[in-house]
């Protein structure tokens, strides 16, 4: 029974959201984050953070948020995190998720700031305030709740979609190390819910390979290590479902284990489940169904009650014990709020009237069944539409999984050849060093010798030398006294004479100087003067390219207007403008084709307006394939890989591919579509 408190206040709560959106004077819309704007933000966070842990609380403290006054006016970012935070409250609540509208344009939003191709402009990052991989996990969290409302309304496609989705956007932005706390929680959340989803369509593989990933998670992540024996539970049904009952024995032998609680339902379930399983295997039926009745007393409600009767009644009418089974199956039938058990009971019934000869009963049940039998073909469909998508999911991942294991080796055998050639080279250098250390030992020893055998001659030289040198010393010491005294007296003069001569050259020289210094300041004069008249010409000069450069943008812009009024132009934006399109779709969803004369003529139109783009495009890659001028013309038209995809009526993923390839072709380092934009002079106008 909820609390009155939030029921009550739900009405408030889905009157906030009008109030969580985008106000048009939003500070995000202007490229910064007002004051209130912040406030909200990390009363947002406060509740996010809050509701991981206690959903209850946080649906109240949403509440009080929803009455305040930074509730009033949201920029455009934390409206749309507003939203997401509802729908993931109303759904851990158990209430029906009633934003629907607002959800999805919140799933577009986060799905434009962050798509590999999308538009990631700065006032989105400022009104975020949110690094690159918070957003992608924000857009993961908003295709899950996305997921479940589909869910919740029935959409199994869709749903399974949107779960794929949020996982594919985590494992495109994260490692696998980055996976921990929420992150892990939020991945093991998304692959039980496609556990479920698959289970419910009698889908096990895929079923099981979700489990197994969520147990992987569980493994992982401390927090998550109570939700092991419930995984290995579920998986465990799988193989049950599958008629591999030694496996499933196993994986609820460990569940049992992980429990061992008898006032836990999933205890008693995994009893009950395990019990069957060992009944259809071999074991006796009375220590099977006691091991059953045993749980019967522990039954919480009526509906467990008569899920444990199905099962003994089942395993009655099996062993041809009819008379059993009808006390045990026809409560189960009659009970109309478990559609489910009542088919299986109806199932078991019909054989046991139809053996027993009660024609009025056994019509009953074959009436009944008929009325709840799904068509055939409406399920193959269905289960064919869900394998093909966890299949492409899968392939998708493995291919993934396969280049980074390719770069991986790369770099691990770099690794080891650099290693290697270290090595290599160490032990070259430690030879050639110990062999030079040898033939310095012996170039030593050799010159010890020499030196010896010198040494003696050498002391008797200098002995000579020494002699004569002092000699030689005191001859020189006489010479250069004489030659002193001959140079001062020489000197005197020359210094008497220079004086007198000094005086007038003085006089000469000031005047030489000021005169030379009357020419540069004539000089340095003119040459100002010049600078200005050529600083006023280049004055005029800019004033005239900018007039120019006005004119031109103004052009420019007048062209653009009238290139997208073009008729055609018009026709094919107007069909994909207002389309939330879903990358994971496939392109038959959309009730959008245009037939080759259409696409013929916007050729011409942009080839009218656009002229060189082609003769760019085949300067660098003269063999341009039609379909590849038509990718590059869309994208004059600001248009986007998903919305070009509809529009040649292609799977998202074949754009992009063919994207990518036109791009390795022209030998370009921008995107294909910021190249065009460019050589079109219309990159500013299309981001307007």
């Amino acid at each position: 029974m909820k609390c009155l408190r939030h029921i009550l206040g739900l009405g408030l709560l889905l009157a906030a959201m009008v109030r969580c959106g985008n106000s048009p004077d939003s500070s995000a819309l202007r490229g910064t984050t007002s004051q209130s704007g912040t406030a909200a933000h990390e009363a947002l966070e406060e509740i996010d953070s809050l509701m991981w842990q206690q959903p209850d609380s946080a649906l109240t403290v949403m509440l009080e948020f929803a009455a305040s006054p930074e509730a009033d006016s949201l920029a455009e970012f934390e409206g749309h995190y507003c939203q997401m935070l509802i729908a993931e409250l109303l759904y851990k609540n158990d209430y029906e998720q009633s934003n629907r509208e607002e959800l999805l344009k919140t799933v577009y939003y986060f799905d434009s700031i962050v798509a590999e191709d999308g538009y990631k402009t700065d006032s989105h990052r400022d009104a975020s305030n949110a690094s690159a991989k918070t957003l992608a996990f924000l857009d993961a969290r908003a295709h899950y709740i996305n997921g479940v409302g589909y869910y919740e309304r029935g959409d199994v496609v869709n749903a399974c979609a949107e779960y794929l989705n949020a996982l594919e956007v985590v494992e495109e932005h994260f490692e696998g190390k980055e996976l921990i706390g929420e992150m892990a929680l939020f991945m093991h959340i998304v692959y039980c819910r496609l556990l479920e989803l698959f289970s419910a369509q009698f889908m096990m593989d895929p079923a099981i390979a979700c489990g197994e990933q969520a147990l992987a998670y569980c493994q992982k992540e401390l927090m998550l290590s109570q939700e092991i024996p419930i995984v290995y539970y579920h998986i465990g049904k799988q193989y049950d479902k599958k008629g591999n009952r030694d496996v499933a024995i196993n994986y609820y032998s460990k569940a049992i284990e992980g429990i061992s609680n008898p006032q836990n339902v999933v205890y008693r379930n995994i009893i009950s489940n395990k019990a069957l399983c060992d009944y259809q295997v071999g074991l006796g039926i009375e220590q099977t169904v006691n091991e059953i009745k045993q749980l019967l007393v522990l039954s919480d409600n009526n509906n467990e009650l008569l899920t444990r009767y199905l099962i003994i009644g089942g395993i009655y009418s099996e062993e041809g014990i009819y008379d059993s089974a009808l006390r045990y199956l026809e409560p189960v039938f009659e009970n109309k709020d478990d559609k489910i058990s009542q088919i299986l009971a109806a199932n078991y019934l019909r054989c046991i009237y139809d053996s027993i000869g009660d024609q009025a009963k056994l019509n009953e049940c074959t009436r009944f069944l008929a009325d709840y039998k799904k068509p055939e073909g409406e399920n193959k469909a269905l289960v064919s539409k869900l394998e093909a998508m966890f299949k492409n999911y899968q392939n998708q991942k493995q291919e993934k999984e396969a280049e980074e294991a390719h770069k991986k080796s790369i770099r691990n055998t770099s690794e080891i050849i650099v290693l290697i050639a270290i090595m290599v080279a160490l032990t070259v250098f430690i030879v050639a060093k110990q062999r030079s250390k040898q033939l310095l030992k012996q170039q030593q020893e050799k010159a010890d010798r020499i030196l010896g055998e010198t040494e003696q001659e050498h002391e008797k030289e200098l002995r000579r030398l020494q002699a004569e040198a002092e000699q030689k010393l005191a001859d020189a010491e006489q010479k250069h006294q004489q030659k002193i005294e001959e140079i001062v007296k020489r000197h005197e003069e020359e210094l008497k004479l220079q004086k007198d001569q000094s005086e007038q050259e003085i006089a000469q020289t000031r005047k030489r100087h000021e005169a030379e210094l009357e020419v540069e300041r004539l000089s340095y004069q003119k040459e100002l003067e010049e600078l200005q008249l050529s600083l006023q010409l280049s004055k005029r000069n800019v004033n005239t390219l900018q007039e120019e450069l006005g004119r031109k943008r103004t052009d420019a812009e007048g062209q653009y207007e009238a290139f997208l009024k073009e008729p055609v132009c018009v026709k094919i934006n107007d069909a994909v403008r207002d389309l939330q399109i879903n990358t994971r779709k496939p392109y038959t969803s959309y009730s959008v084709s245009f037939d080759n004369e259409t696409l013929a003529q916007f050729g011409l139109v942009v080839s009218d307006y656009y002229g060189e783009v082609k003769p760019a495009l085949l300067c660098l890659y003269p063999n341009i394939a039609q379909e590849d001028l038509l990718l590059c013309y869309l994208y004059l038209l600001g248009m986007e890989n998903k919305q070009i995809a509809v529009v040649r009526q292609r799977e998202y993923s074949t754009v992009r591919k063919q994207a990518g390839e036109l791009k390795r072709r022209l030998g370009i380092d921008k995107s294909v579509r910021d190249y065009v934009l460019e050589v079109a002079g219309v990159e500013e106008l299309v981001e307007k």
